[in-house]
């Protein structure tokens, strides 16, 4: 199952003094749950950009802990930077990094500046997606005129915020104003070029960048930029859209870089923009080398990029993720200044628990020993499900092998397809593994609750049916998703390289006994529901996908035999 992930990339009004900017990122990190990826202190700027990541729930509340924080610590009647500001917590975007949409974020973001507004009195703008007005889309336009303009903009319906807008007073004077809202992923890239000559890259990046360059008489590089009826310069658009682009040369490298910053990575991936400049290099007899990361990514980044350039070669996609990855690394260059690491550059990969032990993570003989332990869990539940990805496991590989053979080229689409679902099942399945010890052990966990008093007995009860229900709820999940695996292992014995039949064959098998198995946890269980309407209604739902599997897996098994 899908992380859900947020970034928040908060700018404070302070760049001077340490233990002011460590008391603001230690409100942030005092959310159970928050990974704290960066902290960026300008001493000419007066101004601290922190990055952190964490589920919407945790960043949301992190986000303002750490404005409230900022507003007990930064006096904006004194501050003086460079870098334009308008409140003690300047600015505040919410940005999706996996599981969650944009305009979720957005939503968030005006729930955030309207408790920002209610509990801590400071006025908010909500800006990008999370906007009220069309114009307020743009940052410049919240922030016109800066701090110094607050009392002209305050209690003014036209230019106040849209929460806590009030007539200036002591408290607006100390803590300005904070605008938050929600964007999307920005990734800054540099693609290497085979060229010392930052004139060729400025070329290319003009060609590329969404801003284009200014349109000249006669066409030439020489002429004149033609200007329109307000004196501006006429430009010529570039080839990508939500990109910012210059050429520049790096003496640490001794090459010439194309450098840029992809705004909207849902309007062009990293992978489109890749192959875009490459484009344009090859036009101006200028060859793209490799591809230089800066900061983070999202992992649908590159995994979006890998299934990209395995598409291109005609090659199933339905592969485990690491090698997609690799893929992508080695398609756009991404190693080829230094070695590129995607636990390190890859923001779901940073964030996760390492301390946290895994049935998934263990080898095919740890999980049997850590099953025959005298440990009750796991069991059962957890090998159903283990079964159930071994049976996924199996028609994606006989899919991937049917993808590759070249009887099959002209259907090499197809399978990748279905080697992508069954990809995608096994890794539901994998998931389930964990997720039914888990909650066997929430049942654990009630029996260490107090029950002294009535009220700690009622808790307890009622923490015992919530647990018992999910604990029948997981085993369900898993018949649900183990059955649809049946689909892919047909397809595999009807349609696939008959060569591999027999793997087809015993996957069916390995599905069955995941329904099967995780069947008989649903009915142990639900004994245990006191809601028995409830619990009739899951074990109904059980035995309904029992019969319809055990039909299947005959069917499948028929047709395997006939054939070998």
């Amino acid at each position: 199952m899908e992380q859900r992930i947020i970034e928040c990339v908060p700018n404070f009004s302070e760049g001077r003094d340490p233990q002011k900017i460590k008391e603001i990122t230690e409100a942030i990190t005092s959310v159970k749950g928050i990974r704290l990826l960066d902290v960026d202190p300008g001493e000419a700027t007066n101004r601290t950009v922190v990055t952190f990541v964490g589920s919407p729930e945790d960043v949301t509340e992190a986000a303002f802990r750490g404005i409230k924080r900022a507003s007990e610590l930064i006096d904006m009647r004194t501050h003086h930077g460079a870098h334009p500001r308008m409140g003690a917590t300047d600015v505040c975007p919410l940005i999706p990094v996996a599981g969650v949409t944009l305009e979720e974020c957005a939503e968030l973001s005006r729930k955030l500046a309207e408790r920002v507004a209610t509990e801590l009195n400071i006025p908010t703008y909500c800006y990008e997606a999370a906007a009220f007005r069309p114009e307020r889309k743009n940052l410049a336009v919240c922030r016109e005129g800066e701090y110094e303009a607050l009392p002209n903009k305050m209690g003014n319906e036209e230019k106040g915020p849209d929460f806590g807008n009030r007539p200036y007073d002591e408290d607006v004077a100390r803590t300005g104003a904070t605008t938050i809202g929600a964007r999307n992923f920005l990734i800054a890239v540099n693609y290497n070029l085979n060229t010392t000559s930052t004139r060729r890259a400025n070329a290319i990046a003009f060609d590329v960048r969404e801003k284009g360059r200014p349109m000249r008489e006669g066409g030439k590089v020489t002429g004149k930029p033609v200007k329109d009826e307000n004196g501006k310069p006429i430009m010529i658009p570039g080839t990508l859209k939500g990109t910012k682009a210059i050429g520049w040369y790096i003496d640490e490298y001794g090459i010439a870089q194309v450098s840029m910053n992809i705004t909207d990575i849902t309007e062009v991936p990293l992978h489109v923009a890749f192959d875009e400049v490459c484009k344009k290099a090859d036009a101006r007899g200028v060859r793209v080398t490799g591809t230089e990361i800066v900061g983070l990514v999202p992992k649908s980044t590159l995994i979006d990029a890998g299934k990209y350039f395995l598409r291109k070669q005609h090659r199933s996609v339905g592969l485990p993720e690491e090698e997609i990855i690799r893929i992508a690394v080695k398609s756009m260059g991404l190693d080829e200044l230094k070695p590129f690491d995607p636990r390190e550059k890859v923001i779901e990969y940073m964030i996760e628990d390492t301390d946290k032990k895994k049935l998934i993570d263990l080898t095919a003989r740890g999980l049997a020993e850590e099953t025959a332990s005298e440990s009750p869990a796991p069991g059962g539940g957890s090998i159903s499900a283990y079964m159930g990805a071994l049976a996924a496991a199996l028609g994606t590989m006989v899919a991937n092998l049917t993808a590759h053979k070249a009887a099959f080229d002209d259907r090499w689409e197809e399978f990748s397809d279905a080697a992508e679902e069954g990809q995608n099942l096994m890794d539901q399945l994998l998931h389930l593994v964990d997720e039914d010890t888990a909650a066997f052990n929430r049942i654990m966990d009630v029996f260490a609750m107090p029950k002294k008093t009535d009220a700690d007995k009622a808790a307890r009860a009622e923490a015992m049916e919530a647990a018992t229900l999910y604990a029948t709820e997981v085993p369900l999940h898993t018949m649900e998703t183990a059955f649809k695996v049946f689909p892919l292992l047909r397809k595999m014995v009807d349609d696939g390289n008959q060569s591999s039949i027999t793997d087809a064959g015993v996957g069916t098998l390995a599905a069955r006994a995941a329904v099967r198995g995780a069947f008989l946890n649903v009915k142990i269980n639900a004994s245990g529901l006191k809601d028995r309407a409830k619990a009739e209604e899951l074990i109904a739902r059980g035995a309904e996908i029992e019969k319809e599997a055990a039909r299947l897996e005959a069917e499948i098994l028929a047709d395997v035999d006939s054939k070998i």
